[in-house]
């Protein structure tokens, strides 16, 4: 184990010396990842969106603090001015100075929803649908409050946070009818383009390297140590796992610092898919550069298999939007389980529960392309 960790961490070393390394794992699928999603931004339907809003709270007492809650409850992404300068709001939600004063002189009194980009009209829905049942809400936890403490005015910020710590007698259940819907913008780009660079780079990476050690004389020189053949193979699929690791923690924070993709309460989910799809792509790697002599045919290679897997597993494109043999075609190469799995952890908000079936898959994968590049592996 000592010569795998050994030789795995080396082989990161000597991916991350190189300048272009850094062009191809993070320039290059930076812009692909931007370029694809402006064709299909502000159209993504996906489940859990979370439109940025502005929050104006002019009211000082605990009511209007109340409502926030609620406001957050439901999903409302709360921007903060002095900090957050680059987003913009989709609309303002103005709670009265007066608010707390209005109601509990039992007079009625309104929360102001006002437009700011009228370019992102679904998102202005989803807000609006929101703040209705945020006030449905408050009226409800405003009686219940009341009824439980027998008073007759307003009730206390004390009785309102009893009502919210209730469990709730009654749950809802909302999912698409028919259908998913169909992924875009950086909830697509960034899964996809992240699942494509990751074969394509540790596909090209570990073919490369394999065959231009080999040629060198290096694997040969490396049998001559107290190093079994196992750990060489173990040791070169481990530095690619690595390298493709170093790739999916940038991407990740890309994505949710940069892209606001919704990764949620999903991204230990994301991260085990990836992580395993990463292992599934370096022994692939591996295992090419076995089998192949020259470096220039074994990048040859690695680029067409790369592009006709991410073609075929849909890295450039839903699946949701092709036939059902094509999703059948999909179901056959590791990135079509890949990307089925990280659809469904975020542009679905499933849990982890709904890709254990892809995670076996690629884990099969995985297994075999391992016992593959130790079966043909040559120094």
């Amino acid at each position: 184990m000592k010569n795998i960790l050994i030789i795995g961490r080396n082989e990161l070393r000597l991916f991350l010396k190189s300048r272009t390394s850094y062009i191809w794992l993070f320039v290059i699928p930076f812009l692909f990842m931007y370029m694809m999603s402006l064709a299909s931004y502000g159209t993504d339907k996906s489940e859990n969106r979370f439109p940025p809003v502005l929050v104006e709270n002019n009211d000082t007492g605990h009511v209007g603090r109340h409502f926030i809650e609620l406001l957050c409850a439901q999903g409302l992404w709360r921007l903060d001015p002095a900090k957050d300068t680059k987003n913009k709001p989709v609309v303002g939600i103005r709670i009265p100075a007066d608010f707390t004063a209005l109601l509990q002189g039992k007079k009625n009194t309104n929360v102001e929803v006002y437009p700011i980009d009228t370019t992102r009209a679904a998102d202005a829905a989803i807000i609006e649908a929101r703040v209705i049942r945020a006030l449905i809400t408050l009226n409800s936890d405003l009686l219940e409050a009341s009824t439980a403490t027998g008073l007759k005015g307003l009730p206390s910020e004390e009785a309102l946070k009893a009502v919210r710590a209730k469990p709730d007698p009654v749950s809802l259940t909302a999912t698409f009818a028919g259908k998913q819907p169909v992924p875009s913008g950086f909830n697509f780009s960034l899964p996809g383009n992240l699942v494509n660079f990751l074969m394509m780079n540790l596909l090209i990476f570990g073919g490369s390297t394999v065959a231009v050690a080999r040629s060198a004389g290096t694997l040969r020189r490396l049998m001559t140590l107290p190093v079994r053949r196992g750990e060489l193979v173990a040791g070169q699929i481990y530095g690619l796992w690595l390298l493709g690791l170093v790739q999916i923690v940038f991407f990740l924070l890309v994505g949710r610092f940069v892209f606001h993709v919704n990764l949620g309460a999903n991204l230990p989910g994301v991260m085990l898919v990836l992580i395993v799809f990463a292992w599934v792509a370096a022994a692939l790697g591996v295992f090419i550069g076995s089998v192949l002599d020259a470096p220039d045919r074994v990048v040859g290679v690695c680029v067409f298999a790369s592009l006709m897997l991410a073609a075929l597993g849909g890295c450039w494109f839903p699946l949701e939007i092709t036939p059902d043999w094509m999703k059948t075609v999909a179901h056959c190469v590791p990135t079509g389980w890949a990307m089925d799995a990280l659809s469904h952890l975020i542009s679905f908000g499933h849990g982890l529960e709904t890709v254990v079936t892809p995670l076996l898959v690629l884990t099969g994968c995985a297994v075999a392309a391992t016992a593959a590049a130790a079966r043909w592996f040559r120094v």
